[in-house]
């Protein structure tokens, strides 16, 4: 008996053992969820700071790009660095992602399979290792994206049902109870950030009291004799994409419109009663005569309309009353009351989508210290609001955000919050000065590290402009944030109001800080205005500075801003196979580069005995396209004409070169020339092209030095094999971006 209950005992145990156990690994299971990636993600697109990801098979592709060795900059392909840092292998698997601080260079190198290419620098890095959790550490099971494309609107907060029945159950006798404080806080309260709505449908009720209800969007009431109900059913076609801001209205003070909305109703009900009859009289009562109206004292508080007029972007019920309804001489029946009392608002003009000739993404840094005052302040202000309508903002355009500095720097909006210079203005009227100092190094770094995001509205195609205005001088140092920020592309203005007097010289942190600052000490990036009174007669000048986007020197960078023209020997020791090495040398490195009408542009020359023009720099406008023409070109086979062909270069591709443009020949041969090199490689010298000359083989090397422009060293190269071209691909454009970072800034 004994023994019975003992194994019965003991099967119980380890039944409960088992399902524990079994429990405890599904557990395990869920809590090491791996997400999975793709291929062609950068860690640049990923926002986690560290996290565990799983890399499909087949990420062994020369598609997929790799900048650095260890240590890769932020806009690697992630998986193809982990094979290139040995974690994994072709077959994909898990890896540790762990996001570090930009570096000042990175070094290509071959590894496992992947050719990784040289940067000077960038922004941010990441490091990648095996994918094995650390102890203590929770990893995302869900990796959050940073969104590729600007959208200017906000997203709406949410209301519960509750609050909103709330809200619109409120009568005036509640409103007439509230101290203007709690109307305030009221108001704060249900204030919500407008967001797009492609279909709105708006049932508005008006009574005729001076103080009219807020508006409601509950289905239309019983009409009474007491009591005017309008209903409107408005369809959007499209969502805009601009958002719109509504004023906010005092608790002890009416909108005109509203005002006049309730006043008129109120006419048209009183005559109707008198005459019985829906007939009512006109009214004139004119947009700008409302301002005026006397309103008496009767201590009664604005309830805040919330349902009615906190509506989406673009939303055709507010557009419709503020722009259409309530024009100067307009009346009552004219803005679409008829005897039917039925709004019908006209078709809503389009909102302007900016300025497509001045499409920059600009931030501007305001001075919001102390020593500025609070007049000065203001005038700063509307200065700001001038340049917003002289820009005319829009998402095909320019687009403006604001940062404030004083001891420390804040966004007051970014990139992708406004779409249109109406709301710009409006935002800026309400932007509160912060006080402090005038600590602009630390609002150049805060700007460069985090203002120009693609989840701030950064589109990436549009340069980097940051203006700093400045009341006197800066408290801090300033040249090295500069350099930084000019590093990564962003173009530096600076605007200083009421500089430093001999006397004040000596307060100076910096001296000519200015110079130390911009990205070219020409002027062009600079201006001086004498007086806070004077800011607005630079508004124009400020804003065609700018928008001139072909002398906006900082945002050109290494690989977009160069005419590259390959001149490539087609004679008969070269042959078939290796012309093609040859030509997929030439597709290495020009997929390097951005390539499109406005950045880098990508030509070619074919030559023997004679030359053949095979691209011209306006031939193709996408990268594709050029690698695809580079594939097309057929070997001709002939004899060996360098200097010929150098000049014939000279005159069909760089002759045609853009003026912003630096012009880059790239030069590849396996032979001696049959004809002089060194005039037509002089000449081209002395027209400002960049020569490069790659020999292969029976290449001579006093001819490749002649070609190379000074030093030789830095523009020369040779190899015993078509098969080894391959590695001067990264030290090539290495020294290209080098040579580019170089140049002097005046």
């Amino acid at each position: 008996m004994k023994a019975s209950i003992i194994a019965t005992f003991f099967a119980l145990f380890l039944t409960c053992t088992y399902a524990t156990k079994e429990a405890t690994k599904k557990n395990k299971k869920a809590k090491l969820y791996v997400p999975e990636i793709d291929c062609d993600i950068k860690a640049g697109k990923i926002i986690n700071p560290e996290f565990i990801a799983k890399c499909p098979p087949g990420c062994q592709d020369i598609k997929y790009r790799v900048y650095g060795t260890d240590i890769y900059a932020s806009f690697s392909s992630v998986c193809s660095a982990a094979i290139h840092s040995g974690t994994i292998d072709n077959s994909g698997g898990k890896i540790l992602v762990q996001k570090v601080a930009g570096q000042s260079g990175y070094r290509g190198s071959f590894s496992n399979g992947i050719r990784s290419l040289s940067l000077p620098r960038w922004r941010e890095s990441f490091i990648v290792s095996e994918g094995k959790p650390k102890k203590g550490v929770t990893y995302p099971s869900t990796l959050e994206y940073s969104s590729s494309k600007s959208s200017p609107v906000k997203t709406e907060s949410k209301k519960s049902a509750q609050d909103i029945k709330a809200t619109r159950n409120t009568d005036t006798s509640n409103a007439s109870e509230k101290s203007p404080e709690q109307a305030d806080a009221l108001r704060k309260e249900y204030q919500t950030s407008p967001g797009p709505v492609p279909t709105t449908q708006v049932t508005t009720t008006l009574k005729p009291t001076m103080t009219p209800e807020p508006i409601s969007t509950r289905p239309k009431p019983t009409t009474s004799p007491a009591t005017t109900s309008t209903t409107t059913a408005i369809t959007a076609a499209k969502p805009r994409s601009a958002v719109h801001r509504v004023r906010d209205i005092g608790p002890s003070s009416v909108h005109p419109v509203y005002s006049a909305v309730a006043a008129a109703a109120s006419r048209q009900v009183q005559a109707a009663q008198g005459r019985g009859q829906n007939q009512a009289s006109r009214s004139t009562s004119p947009y700008a005569s409302n301002r005026n109206i006397p309103r008496a004292n009767t201590g009664i508080q604005r309830q805040e309309p919330v349902a009615a007029f906190r509506k989406p972007a673009g939303s055709p019920v507010h557009l419709a009353l503020e722009t259409d309804l309530w024009k100067p001489g307009s009346s009552l029946f004219d803005t679409g009351f008829s005897s039917k009392e039925e709004l019908n608002p006209k078709p809503l003009e389009p909102v302007s989508q900016g300025n497509p000739n001045c499409k920059v993404d600009l931030s501007f840094l305001i001075d919001g210290s102390w020593s500025i005052g609070k007049r000065r302040f203001q005038i700063q202000k509307q200065f700001l609001s001038d340049v917003a309508q002289a820009l005319d903002v829009g998402i095909a355009g320019p687009l403006m955000g604001i940062v404030q500095y004083g001891d420390d720097p804040s966004t007051e909006f970014n990139l992708k919050t406004h779409a249109n210079s109406r709301d710009v203005k409006n935002a800026i009227e309400k932007i509160p000065q912060k006080g402090g100092r005038s600590n602009v190094g630390k609002a150049l770094s805060f700007v460069n590290k985090n203002f120009f995001l693609d989840s701030n509205g950064n589109r990436g195609g549009a340069p980097n402009v940051a203006i700093v205005l400045v009341d006197g001088w800066p408290t801090d140092k300033v040249e090295e944030a500069s350099r930084l920020a000019r590093e990564s592309g962003i173009n530096i203005f600076f605007v200083t109001i009421e500089g430093a007097d001999e006397n004040e010289k000596r307060n100076v942190i910096e001296p000519n800080f200015v110079d130390k600052a911009v990205c070219r000490t020409n002027g062009f990036y600079s201006i001086n205005v004498p007086s806070w009174f004077n800011l607005r007669k630079v508004v124009q000048t400020l804003v065609k500075r700018v928008c001139d986007t072909d002398r906006l020197a900082c945002s050109k960078t290494c690989l977009n801003s160069a005419d590259i023209g390959f001149v490539i020997d087609g004679s008969s020791s070269v042959g078939t196979g290796n012309f093609r090495t040859v030509l997929q040398f030439v597709a290495n490195i020009s997929k390097e580069f951005e390539i499109s009408d406005t950045d880098t542009r990508i030509g070619a020359v074919q030559y023997t005995y004679e030359q053949r023009l095979e691209l011209g720099f306006d031939k193709h406008s996408t990268k594709q396209d050029v690698l695809n023409a580079i594939k097309q070109i057929n070997y001709w086979s002939g004899g060996t004409s360098t200097g010929a062909a150098i000049n014939y270069a000279s005159e069909q591709l760089f002759s045609k070169s853009k003026p912003n443009k630096r012009k880059i020949m790239i030069l590849i041969t396996d032979g001696r020339s049959y004809d002089d090199v060194r005039v037509p490689a002089m000449t081209a010298h002395q027209n400002g092209v960049i020569a490069y000359s790659v020999g292969i083989a029976w290449a001579a090397q006093d001819e490749l030095e002649s070609i190379a422009t000074d030093p030789d060293k830095e523009h020369s190269f040779f190899v015993d094999e078509f098969d080894h071209l391959y590695k001067f691909v990264p030290r090539i454009i290495q020294n290209i971006c080098t040579e580019f970072n170089s140049q002097p800034r005046n």
